[in-house]
């Protein structure tokens, strides 16, 4: 069984950092592309950043400089490094394996930007 489950969200003010983790199970995690995601109030759900099997990244332009993607093989972990918060970054964030889409997702981490 595929799951996903994300922690490490929290309340921060803006200018802030917080770390997520997302801890993966059910698959060969090393070979595949893991992506982070974001669905904010009242808007469809984003990919903000992804990290193949090699290690290499992308991210969306609004995020370039301030979050960091990085996976522990090892651990079956993706981690979301994110510095500078602005409060346009508030929303419940989500990993997954993008070969999974169509799997359940998991329950999301809150991340809330404000002063």
């Amino acid at each position: 069984q595929v799951q996903f489950v994300e922690s490490g969200g929290g309340l921060v003010q803006p200018g802030g950092s917080l770390r997520l983790s997302c801890a993966a199970s059910g698959f060969d995690f090393s070979t595949l592309t893991m992506t982070w995601y974001r669905q904010a109030p009242g808007k469809q759900r984003e990919r903000v950043a992804s990290i193949a099997s090699g290690g290499e990244t992308e991210y969306i332009e609004s995020v370039k400089g301030r979050l960091t993607i990085s996976r522990d093989n090892a651990n079956n972990t993706v981690y979301l490094q994110m510095h500078s918060l602005k409060p346009e970054d508030t929303a419940v964030y989500y990993c997954k394996a993008p070969y999974y889409y169509r799997d359940p997702w998991g329950q999301g981490t809150q991340v809330t930007v404000s002063s």
